[in-house]
């Protein structure tokens, strides 16, 4: 996920993948608790990902409120 790419979308565009991003992050970590996980470095690639979108957010947030 590229931060020029999510600058491009909309606000209600970005919620919607934040939300996206949480299930698939919570998934990923059940899948870790129980053993079935085989690619750790997925947890840490959604969570990163999921920061990226809320630095984002904020940033827009910002821009609106000057």
């Amino acid at each position: 996920m590229n931060a020029n790419d999510l600058r491009e979308k909309t606000v209600d565009e970005l919620r919607d993948l934040l939300a996206s991003m949480k299930k698939e992050s919570f998934n990923l970590r059940f899948q870790q608790a129980t053993g079935q996980l085989e690619n750790t470095a997925a947890v840490r690639a959604a969570r990163r990902n999921a920061a990226r979108v809320k630095t984002i957010l904020n940033e827009k947030a910002a821009a609106a409120a000057e």
